[in-house]
C-alpha cells in the first residue's frame, strides 16, 4: 500500500507530497497524519505540495479535512509551495480551505508555525533533541 512519509521535526510534523495524489493516497495520508499527531503530540503540521501540479475537488477537501482534524487534535496546519495553477483551480472549484494557513515555501511556513506557537529556532531544536534521547 502506497504511503506518504511523515517526518517529525521537534514539535512539528513535515509532510512532503512528491507524487500525484489520488483518492486512496489522500485518505491514507489523512489517517496516517491524524494517528501521528495523536501519537507524537505534535503541535503543528507543515504540508509541502510544491510537487503537485493538479489538485481536484476531492484532494482539496481532503486537505481541508486534514487541517480540521489536526485542529481538533490541537495542531496547527500550514500548506506550503502551492503552484499558481493549483490555487486557481481551488478558487474555481469554490474551495476555501478553511482552517488552512498557507505560505510560499517551507522556510516561511516554518516561521509562520514558530510564530503562531511562539517558539524560537533554539526551542524547536531543543524539543527535537530531547525527543531523540
Amino acid at each position: 500500500m502506497e504511503r506518504i512519509p511523515i517526518l517529525k521535526m521537534g514539535s512539528f510534523l513535515l509532510v512532503t507530497i512528491q507524487v500525484d495524489m489520488h483518492d486512496q493516497l489522500a485518505m491514507n495520508l489523512q489517517e496516517d497524519l491524524t494517528n501521528r499527531i495523536s501519537a507524537t503530540g505534535a503541535r503543528a503540521v507543515l504540508i509541502d505540495i510544491s510537487a503537485l501540479d493538479i489538485v481536484d475537488s476531492f484532494i482539496g477537501r481532503m486537505l481541508a479535512g486534514i487541517a480540521g482534524m489536526a485542529k481538533i487534535l490541537d495542531a496547527k496546519t500550514v500548506v506550503v509551495g502551492m503552484q499558481p495553477a493549483v490555487a486557481i483551480t481551488l478558487v474555481e472549484l469554490g474551495l476555501s480551505l478553511d482552517g488552512i494557513h498557507t505560505a510560499l515555501n517551507v522556510d516561511r511556513g516554518m516561521a509562520l508555525l514558530r510564530n503562531s506557537l511562539e517558539l524560537s529556532d533554539d526551542e524547536d531544536l531543543g524539543a527535537e533533541l530531547a525527543n531523540e534521547s
